[in-house]
């Protein structure tokens, strides 16, 4: 059976609202939280009256290679290594290499970054070493 032209125009046009529905629903702004392997920086965040910072190190990691933030900006390869500040990112040190509003988006915008639960230590979110270590000083006996 052979479609009439209208009725395919149609379909694509209920189709493409579908996905925006859609789309928009996912999109909802709400708390943001840290995923597995997101990084939460809360080394002066809570002291300041703000919400820790959180990295989403995987969305960075696809877009750009290590060494553009590990060895051009500087960043340790250690969660609280990096003596941040919110300065520093101003001054174009850190993170505002590229927030600064011509790569990406600049620090006006704080709760795009300073979306964690309060008093959320600093450290790699849900990171394996996490799932396996026993913290020092809670518990595990030695034999």
């Amino acid at each position: 059976m052979k479609q009439v032209p209208w009725v395919a125009r149609v379909r694509r046009g209920l189709t493409a609202l579908l996905f925006a529905v859609v789309a928009i629903t996912l999109w909802t702004p709400s708390d943001s939280r840290a995923e597995y392997g997101d990084i939460v920086i809360n080394n002066y965040a809570d002291a300041a009256g703000m919400r820790p910072a959180i990295f989403p190190h995987w969305f960075h990691r696809i877009r750009f290679r290590c060494k553009v933030c590990h060895a051009d900006l500087g960043f340790q390869f250690k969660a609280g290594g990096n003596e941040i500040t919110m300065l520093k990112i101003i001054d174009g040190q850190f993170c505002g290499a590229c927030h600064n509003g011509e790569v990406a988006w600049s620090v006006e915008n704080c709760d795009l970054c300073h979306s964690g639960k309060p008093n959320t230590p600093t450290q790699v979110h849900e990171s394996t070493i996490q799932k396996l270590a026993v913290p020092v000083g809670q518990g595990g006996s030695k034999k």
